[in-house]
């Protein structure tokens, strides 16, 4: 298996796990709710509705297919320029979350000492960081190989 292959799979593997977790959620699940937003004193800046988390699912579910079209798991024939613009796209957005909004999230947030800042610091940015770093290998690879 080539790095690039590696690479899309890694990335659809986690892409497809966080799908899961969103459908848990907009099922009414519980685990891991209580790290998963920013808060202000005590109180979460959104409110993430069922359909939000099917929206989010299905928006992640998409992102994997995207990436695994590029990494040539499967053969995406004409939709494979929009895997290749698809897959920066993605790097660029993971990069972006990573880097956060100098607030809330992301490598550079202000506000500490939450749940969900904890779990950013540790987890959360640092992951979309690698997911980033692998959907642009992925965006690299040649056309034809």
């Amino acid at each position: 298996m080539s790095l690039t292959s590696l690479s899309g799979l890694t990335f659809a593997i986690v892409m497809l796990f966080l799908a899961g977790v969103h459908v848990y959620w907009a099922l009414g699940g519980r685990w891991g709710t209580g790290a998963t937003v920013p808060t202000i004193g005590g109180r979460a800046v959104l409110n993430a509705t069922p359909l939000a988390c099917y929206v989010v699912a299905l928006l992640l579910v998409l992102a994997a297919v995207v990436v695994c079209g590029r990494a040539g798991l499967f053969e995406a024939g004409a939709w494979s320029p929009y895997c290749g613009f698809g897959s920066w796209c993605l790097s660029a957005l993971f990069f972006v979350r990573a880097v956060g909004d100098f607030r809330l999230c992301g490598f550079f947030k202000t506000v500490r000492g939450t749940a969900f800042a904890f779990w950013d610091s540790r987890l959360y940015s640092p992951l979309c960081l690698v997911l980033s770093l692998l959907a642009v290998r992925v965006a690299l690879r040649p056309i034809l190989t």
